[in-house]
């Protein structure tokens, strides 16, 4: 028998497919606790609050209709925010040209530069370091360039630039 997770995704993925909608997609839900459930969806354009209140009226009706969750619980629909991590590769192809924080699997830094590629197995990040050059005395600012395959990444957070 199916989750409740399960369920949902399967009904998301029949809404997000109708037309006029092919851009969203879901990004996690989250079951938190017996009748709490979270659902996190993004676009290629950017989410807005009526994209949020559509699918969950959506969601609500068949939830109810069903009686999946009981009669009291709570639906949170929103977009992931800039606080949670970046899970799809629709995600990092829709913040190309923004500045990352990327924790490396097995590495104790993370790597903070702008997001200038994404190809279907890494992504490349560029910035600026401070490097030793042969036959020089000080440092000297130079732009680096990192291939970080996607299997490496542990947590990839979209950084805000004012």
């Amino acid at each position: 028998m199916p989750t409740i997770t399960e369920k949902l995704a399967d009904l998301i993925a029949a809404y997000f497919a109708e037309e006029g909608r092919e851009a969203l997609f879901l990004v996690e839900i989250e079951n938190k606790g017996e009748n709490k459930v979270q659902v996190f969806i993004d676009s290629d354009n950017g989410v807005n609050f009526g994209n949020c209140a559509r699918l969950s009226r959506h969601l609500e009706a068949q939830i109810e209709e069903n009686g999946w969750l009981g009669e009291k619980y709570t639906l949170d629909v929103s977009s992931p925010g800039l606080d949670r991590p970046l899970k799809l590769h629709r995600q990092y192809v829709k913040n190309i040209g923004r500045e990352l924080s990327v924790e490396i699997e097995g590495e104790h830094k993370h790597v903070k530069g702008k997001l200038e590629e994404v190809t279907e197995a890494h992504i490349v990040l560029t910035y600026s370091e401070k490097v030793k050059l042969e036959g020089r005395k000080k440092k000297e600012l130079v732009e680096m360039r990192q291939e970080i395959p996607f299997e490496r990444i542990k947590k990839a957070l979209v950084k805000i630039t004012f």
